[in-house]
């Protein structure tokens, strides 16, 4: 499965072409862009949404909610053929860890999924780690279709290092789950993993600039 989702992570005509005056990106219809910036900021604010609904609604509506905004991205994604199949994976595993919570109906399930998402993009980093071209090489590629050997393994250790991070997200996720403070977890999960997430971001960036200028 993971083997697949990383041959589909970049669409096949820019892996063979990344000019994109020569293969244009498809642009994206209203409806699509309007859906997009809703999941995003129901993603964004999920633990927050969570944290202020729990004593309003059952974990089942929240779950079906959520699960339906999913649902609809993935199903306008796919008639209009807008997205690349690793996407809408991503997307269908979402909705679905969300609709097997409204099937259980129980508020734990909706607080563990940070911890899904997260143990989700750890398996697809790692797995590229065991199966190369690695998330990272693939994505630079884009930009520099002739990486050196250098460059390839630099985006290795990237990929280690995102790999790490997401395991060791989910991991205190979790542990703000055990604790059993929800507004501990609502700040960690929406605030403080988003910061380290744009930390780690900028220091790749940074040391990327140097790494670049060697090519």
């Amino acid at each position: 499965m993971f083997k697949d989702f990383l041959n589909n992570l970049v669409p096949a005509r820019l892996q063979a072409n990344p000019d994109t005056s020569v293969c244009p990106i498809p642009k994206a219809k209203p409806r699509q862009i309007i859906l997009n910036v809703i999941i995003g900021a129901v993603t964004v604010c999920y633990p927050f949404l969570i944290w202020f609904s729990a004593d309003y609604f059952q974990p089942r509506a929240m779950a079906l909610g959520l699960a339906g905004l999913f649902l609809l991205r993935y199903w306008l994604q796919k008639s209009g053929k807008s997205a690349g199949a690793a996407e809408s994976r991503l997307i269908l595993a979402c909705a679905l860890f969300l609709l097997l919570g409204a099937w259980v109906n129980d508020a734990g399930w909706l607080l563990a999924y940070p911890v899904f998402v997260s143990l989700l993009f750890f398996a697809v980093f790692s797995f590229s780690l065991i199966h190369p071209p690695t998330v990272v090489e693939r994505l630079a590629r884009l930009e520099f279709p002739n990486l050196p050997a250098h460059g390839v393994l630099y985006t290795r250790k990237v990929t280690l290092v995102w790999s790490v991070f997401f395991l060791g997200n989910a991991a205190i996720s979790l542990l703000t789950i055990w604790y059993g403070d929800r507004w501990l977890w609502s700040l960690y999960n929406g605030c403080i993993s988003y910061v380290l997430m744009g930390l780690l971001m900028a220091a790749e960036m940074a040391v990327r600039r140097k790494v670049k200028a060697s090519f």
